[in-house]
C-alpha cells in the first residue's frame, strides 16, 4: 500500500499558514507528498523547498482567480492528479493532524484498501479559533470531513 499526501499552497508566510507543520505532520507515513505552490506575492516556493525530505515533489501552477471560489479546488485536483499511491491524503494549510492518530490512520488505509467499495475515510476535526486554547463546534464549522481518498480517479475536490 502506497499513500500520497497533497496540499495546496499560495502566500502561506504573508497569511501565517503553518505549511510547514502541516505537511510535516503526515509526512511520516506518506511515501510522496506533492505540494501545488501557486505564484506567491512572498516567499512560499522558497520555504516548501527548505523542507529537506525526498519525498516532496514541488509543482508550480499559476492560479487562475477569473474561476472563483474553484480557483482551490481546480488547484487542489491538479495536485491530486500527480498522486501515485493507493490513498492521497489531502490536508490544507492550515490543517495538521496529531502524531499519535498517524498509527491509527494508516491501519483504518490498510484495512480498506482491499475494500473497493470504501472511496474516502471521514475523520473528525477540531477548528481552533484565535488561539489554541479555543475551538470551535457550531454549525458553520464542519465536524467531520473527507481528507484521504481513494487514489483511483473516481474522487475529487469540489467547492473549496
Amino acid at each position: 500500500m502506497k499513500i500520497s499526501g497533497f496540499t495546496i499552497a499560495r502566500n502561506a508566510i504573508k497569511y501565517n499558514y503553518p505549511i510547514i507543520e502541516s505537511i510535516c505532520s503526515i509526512l511520516p507515513i506518506c511515501d510522496e507528498f506533492i505540494v501545488n505552490v501557486g505564484d506567491s506575492e512572498d516567499d512560499t516556493l522558497k520555504l516548501i523547498q527548505s523542507i529537506s525530505d525526498k519525498k516532496i515533489r514541488i509543482i508550480q501552477n499559476k492560479w487562475d482567480f477569473s474561476q472563483g471560489k474553484e480557483v482551490l479546488s481546480y488547484q487542489t485536483n491538479l495536485a491530486l492528479k500527480e498522486c501515485a499511491g493507493d490513498w492521497a491524503f489531502y490536508l490544507q494549510s492550515d490543517e495538521v493532524i496529531h502524531e499519535k492518530d498517524l498509527p491509527k490512520l494508516e491501519s483504518v488505509m490498510r484495512k480498506y484498501s482491499t475494500d473497493l467499495t470504501v472511496d474516502a475515510l471521514r475523520f473528525q476535526w477540531l477548528h481552533f479559533y484565535g488561539s489554541y486554547y479555543r475551538y470551535r463546534i457550531d454549525s458553520g464549522w464542519y465536524q467531520k470531513q473527507n481528507r484521504i481518498v481513494r487514489n483511483n480517479g473516481q474522487v475529487e475536490s469540489y467547492g473549496d
